[in-house]
């Protein structure tokens, strides 16, 4: 399984299987990333709210590859009356992506859709579980702040093995807050990410690594570059 870090909170995850999965596909007007958005080829894009640093490239990378969009209900209904494959969802439902279990979970962001002529309702921002064939469980926070069903539902119930975790500030968590969150999911593995694309969100991933060894050492963070790939080489326990 490999986890490519694309910028900002875009992500590719490739499965056991070879099931290619985008999150958050923010790539052509990202400035901490030269990867380009024509190479991108997945089987689904998986979109946690609507602004457009999140939403990005969705629409084309959709029509010309044919992967399906995964959203909440009214960003679905937003993506078909585009004319794309969309596939509805709502917070704690689940669906099967070709052995790949989707859960979406809670996020504290706004949501609604920022890049059309008018504002439009993308319903709440979200989260996701993504459990691959092995039974690896990668979480992707998506926008948030700190709550406590971070630790109550997400972590007691769902206990994700990888997470990838917003430490900009401003707009999200900063590295202390996503320290705390991280401290409660319990993860093997925290990701950082959502820093440094633009002035108001830049930070030192040192500092919130060093946080997270403070709370709880058990806890390996691993810092990527744009553009770099870490690979879960075996079943995490």
């Amino acid at each position: 399984m490999e986890i490519k870090w694309i910028g900002h909170s875009a992500f590719e995850i490739v499965t056991e299987n070879d099931i290619k999965i985008i999150v958050d596909p923010f790539i052509s007007n990202n400035p901490s990333t030269n990867i380009p958005v024509e190479g991108i080829e997945v089987d689904y894009i998986l979109l946690t709210h609507g602004h457009s640093d999140h939403f990005g490239d969705a629409m084309e990378i959709a029509n010309r590859t044919g992967a399906k969009c995964i959203a909440t209900h009214e960003i679905s209904l937003f993506l078909s009356k585009q004319g794309l494959e969309s596939i509805g969802m709502n917070i704690g439902g689940s669906i099967s992506l070709s052995d790949v279990k989707i859960t979406m979970l809670e996020a504290k962001h706004s949501a609604d859709i920022d890049f059309t002529e008018e504002i439009m309702s993308g319903g709440v921002a979200c989260s996701y579980l993504i459990e691959s064939e092995s039974g690896n469980k990668i979480l992707h926070c998506g926008d948030t702040g700190l709550f406590s069903d971070m630790e109550k539902i997400i972590g007691a119930i769902y206990k994700p093995d990888i997470v990838l975790v917003p430490i900009g500030g401003r707009f999200t968590m900063g590295p202390f807050e996503a320290a705390l969150a991280i401290n409660w999911f319990s993860p093997k593995i925290a990701i950082p990410m959502h820093y440094n694309t633009f002035p108001p969100i830049e930070q030192d991933p040192i500092i919130f690594s060093n946080f997270v060894k403070q709370l709880n050492p058990e806890i390996d963070v691993v810092i990527l570059n744009p553009g770099e790939t870490f690979e879960v080489k075996e079943i995490i326990d």
